[in-house]
């Protein structure tokens, strides 16, 4: 099982990237390009496919932010389990 994560990257657009096995600069990864809005769940059901991947059965996406300081803008980071597409769980 691999987590997913949707974020919103330095420069504020959002990102998704799946968490594999192999180093960092692998794990397959899907840029929206844009700030706002948050990308919806469908979207990211289709990035996940577009990567290959999609998402465990039940599985849900957990939200928490990320701040730097007091002052600093909020990042927002979702993870949610996947697998690789047409494999199960």
């Amino acid at each position: 099982m691999s987590s997913a994560r949707l974020g919103n990257t330095f420069d504020g657009t959002w990102e998704l990237y799946v968490v594999t096995d192999g180093p960092s600069t692998d794990w397959p990864e899907y840029f929206f390009d844009r700030m706002v809005p948050v990308p919806t769940p469908d979207e990211r059901v289709q990035a996940l496919a577009a990567l290959g991947f999609e998402l465990a059965a039940n599985a849900e996406w957990e939200w928490q932010e990320l701040r730097n300081g007091p002052m600093d803008r909020v990042e927002l980071l979702a993870a949610a389990d996947v697998h690789p597409a047409g494999g199960t769980a």
